[in-house]
């Protein structure tokens, strides 16, 4: 069984493809491991001698790299073991709290409801791409002359999650728009989240810098943007004429079926065992999450979109140490939106293409909407 995620085919549904990898002991391509079965994504996410630095050691062989580059990836709870990750999260914690999220809905469904007025021509363009980007800036705290510029920053820093795809001076340009974004984000002042970060200690005193809290602000935006964007519009696709009653079962059986981030990279600091494949010290291990969330062994039926099943164990958003820590936000606003678009019966039409810019994302390219005509 050959893995190529380049392949148009597999871009447009990559599930046909996991689901044959499943079936057959795990296969090397692309210089890596490829994990699809549920039981071994779990065992590898669960297992802290698989590292999550791979990405910043990545960036950092390109020319253009800076050590400020180095440095956000230092200050990304997403691309740090511990004991540098649990120092982080120790902090971050403090003032990203479930409380503080919960307190964000009003927001969120404000913007969420004047987004999509009377009925947006474009689902992706209108509603989904903006909402995360201006929830997050209003939580931050950033003045509104940065609004328009964020959602570009965080298009060209996210590049580098992708280090794969990073050519010529793109690592040069990313590395200027870093600057710039952490600069900006240094000088918020305003209540908010980076204000509130500034204010939280462990008992120890330990204190995030300056440069930490911008750096951290920065990657908000990156991985809680455009990931929240694919959950929104995924949900909208196929959930739209759900019961009001079911929009948050809805959410998280897309998180299942079509997750917005398919898939996640660790490298093996030691030689281990994992679904029969001998995978040695230094190996490079690609982790398909969408792969995993349709395992027939852990979900009956996997391939059925079924808001009414007990959702189990899906990996939407990872698992572990390095879970998503905005996943309720995200499942938050995919609500506000689910429920503005079923209370005014809208629907998609026409034929939906997938990105193609971004192989770890999944997301309609566009998604037009139109109002249902109820039969008589």
């Amino acid at each position: 069984m050959r893995f190529n995620p380049y392949a148009p085919a597999f871009r447009q549904n990559p599930y046909p493809v996991y689901a044959a990898l499943r079936a057959e002991p795990p296969v090397r391509s692309l210089g890596m491991w490829v994990l699809t079965r549920h039981a071994d994504v779990v065992a590898v996410l669960r297992d802290r001698s698989f590292s999550a630095e791979l990405i910043p050691d990545l960036v950092a062989r390109h020319a253009g790299a800076t050590d400020r580059i180095l440095r956000l990836g230092r200050a990304s709870l997403v691309f740090t073991d511990n004991p540098a990750h649990a120092r982080l999260r120790a902090l971050v914690n403090r003032a990203f709290t479930p409380a503080a999220v919960a307190e964000l809905e009003p927001l969120v469904r404000r913007l969420a409801r004047s987004l999509i007025g009377a009925g947006p021509q474009d689902l992706v363009a209108e509603v989904a791409g903006p909402l995360p980007v201006l929830v997050l800036c209003e939580w931050l705290g950033l003045p509104a002359e940065l609004h328009p510029r964020v959602a570009g920053w965080t298009h060209e820093v996210r590049r580098l999650l992708e280090p794969g795809s990073l050519r010529g001076d793109d690592v040069a340009r990313v590395a200027a728009v870093v600057e710039v974004f952490a600069a900006a984000l240094s000088e918020v002042r305003a209540p908010g989240l980076l204000r509130e970060l500034t204010l939280v200690q462990t008992s120890g005193g330990d204190r995030l810098t300056e440069e930490e809290i911008a750096l951290l602000g920065v990657m908000c935006f990156v991985a809680g943007t455009e990931t929240s964007a694919a959950l929104i519009a995924n949900a909208v696709l196929h959930a739209h004429g759900v019961a009001p009653s079911l929009v948050p079962a809805a959410v998280r059986e897309t998180l299942r079926f079509d997750a917005p981030l398919q898939m996640t990279k660790r490298i093996s600091t030691r030689d281990v065992e994992i679904g029969g494949a001998p995978i040695a010290a230094g190996d490079h291990v690609l982790l398909c999450l969408a792969g995993a969330n349709r395992d027939p062994a852990v979900f009956p039926e996997p391939d059925v979109f079924d808001p009414t099943r007990d959702p189990g164990p899906h990996l939407g958003f990872g698992f572990g140490m390095h879970g998503c820590l905005g996943g309720a936000l995200a499942e938050m606003q995919a609500r506000a939106v689910l429920d503005e678009v079923v209370a005014a019966r809208l629907a998609p039409v026409g034929e939906v293409r997938w990105q193609t810019e971004s192989l770890i994302v999944r997301a309609p390219v566009a998604l037009r909407l139109t109002a249902v005509v109820s039969a008589r």
